[in-house]
């Protein structure tokens, strides 16, 4: 299925605005069924406003353990896209507010949902990914003896006091 919406689609709505329904796999996200997104696409004079919520249950994995678990995945979307190139001095992005940027679409007439998606789910993935407050993956760890023979090298290695 195809993902992209015309900008030219958007201006022909009698309110400027379209409602997209995204229930689909992501490509490099790895899920539990579908990721889901209600998205508002509104024409705004120069720019084009998505905005709306994604869903979804991902299989991560836990930077404590290694243990596989599942993450629910719940944010709300807010991109601004510039229909014409904006000036030169401002670059691909320029800062509106806090948090919100626009993106260039440098002329072009479709703005791709999926790839906004996928970008989205990315940046929305919390830093550390842990399975639960509970997690005792040094224990896990230890346990399982885990180690990386690439790394025996440094088991003989001695170091020298410094000659004062």
């Amino acid at each position: 299925m195809d993902y992209k919406i015309l900008i030219e689609d958007i201006e022909n709505e009698p309110s400027k605005s379209l409602n997209f329904h995204f229930d689909d796999k992501i490509e490099g996200i790895n899920s539990v069924g579908n990721i889901l997104s209600d998205l508002k696409i509104t024409s705004l004079g120069e720019f084009v406003q998505v905005c709306g919520n994604v869903k979804g249950i991902l299989k991560l994995e836990c930077d404590l353990c290694l243990k596989e678990f599942e993450y629910n995945l719940d944010f709300d979307i807010n991109e601004m896209f510039a229909k014409n190139a904006l000036l030169d001095e401002y670059g691909q992005e320029t800062e509106l507010s806090k948090e919100q940027f626009v993106t260039d679409l440098n002329g072009e007439d479709e703005i791709d949902i999926y790839d906004l998606l996928y970008q989205s789910v990315i940046l929305n993935l919390p830093n550390k990914k842990v399975c639960g407050i509970n997690c005792n993956g040094d224990k896990f760890l230890k346990e399982e003896n885990l180690s990386d023979p690439r790394l025996d090298v440094f088991k003989n290695i001695q170091i020298e006091p410094k000659n004062k």
